[in-house]
């Protein structure tokens, strides 16, 4: 349930009727918004992402990184107490922001395995129709899914994801959107690496843990119609201890 939401035209910044634009050509980015007053965790990494892309999708329209910051400084209510997630999209024609309560991820969590490759992978692109259409049939306090093809593990549909054998920690080659939680972990713990992991080798992994701006750090509990399940939860806990402290020291946002 969107708890705010608004389309403003590029042109002149009017608001106009809404769209959430999912499935047309752009992108978008999903930040989690904490506390009172309000703190964006890891924003300006969002921003700059969201910038880079838009270069590169050629929607670099004129002063719009001032008109994005514009527009979710206004949205911003510092009399309110946040735990949301505010999503920021934009195609040649409009701006949307939408806002919605986080939900806290459950310790039962649960995989399901579908058969799909985001279109343009590597970009956080709206075309997400397919994924959106599997994410609505379940709980997302309880389940994701995860997209594989030819066999190789990719993403989830909200999230990346990360497997712990011997506590190493390891991640797909390719083919998927590393996100700024991916980023930020990338630089904070000791080397990922990367490899092909298959969806018949999945029964070699201790762990299998979930990282992203909605979900935060889950660890998975099973994998539905396979054998796999959690052998342990020693690094997640690492892992959620180094992402709690940067929720706890994140900077208040000032626009």
């Amino acid at each position: 349930m969107l708890l705010l939401k608004k389309s403003y035209r590029h042109k002149d910044l009017k608001e106009i009727k809404f769209h959430d634009l999912w499935n047309s050509y752009g992108v978008f980015t999903t930040m989690r918004i904490i506390g009172k007053p309000a703190k964006i965790l890891f924003f300006k990494n969002h921003i700059d992402n969201l910038v880079k892309s838009l270069k590169i999708y050629k929607i670099d329209k004129k002063n719009i990184k001032k008109n994005i910051l514009n527009l979710i400084k206004i949205n911003i209510n510092n009399k309110k107490k946040y735990d949301h997630l505010f999503r920021v999209a934009l195609n040649n024609k409009m701006i949307s922001i939408s806002l919605r309560k986080r939900l806290k991820p459950k310790l039962n969590f649960t995989l399901k395995l579908i058969n799909y490759k985001r279109i343009d992978p590597k970009y956080k692109n709206l075309k997400y129709k397919k994924i959106l259409n599997f994410l609505k049939k379940i709980d997302p306090t309880k389940f994701d899914i995860a997209l594989y093809k030819n066999k190789k593990i990719l993403e989830t549909g909200t999230s990346n994801l990360l497997f712990i054998k011997n506590n190493c920690i390891y991640s797909p080659t390719k083919d998927f959107y590393e996100g700024t939680t991916f980023k930020f972990f990338s630089k904070k713990i000791r080397k990922i690496k990367k490899i092909n992991i298959t969806t018949d080798s999945l029964y070699i992994y201790d762990e299998i843990i979930l990282i992203g701006s909605g979900k935060g750090v889950v660890s998975v509990n099973r994998i539905e119609n396979t054998d796999w399940k959690r052998k342990s939860l020693k690094n997640y806990r690492v892992l959620s201890k180094i992402y709690a402290k940067a929720v706890a020291n994140c900077p208040r946002y000032n626009g």
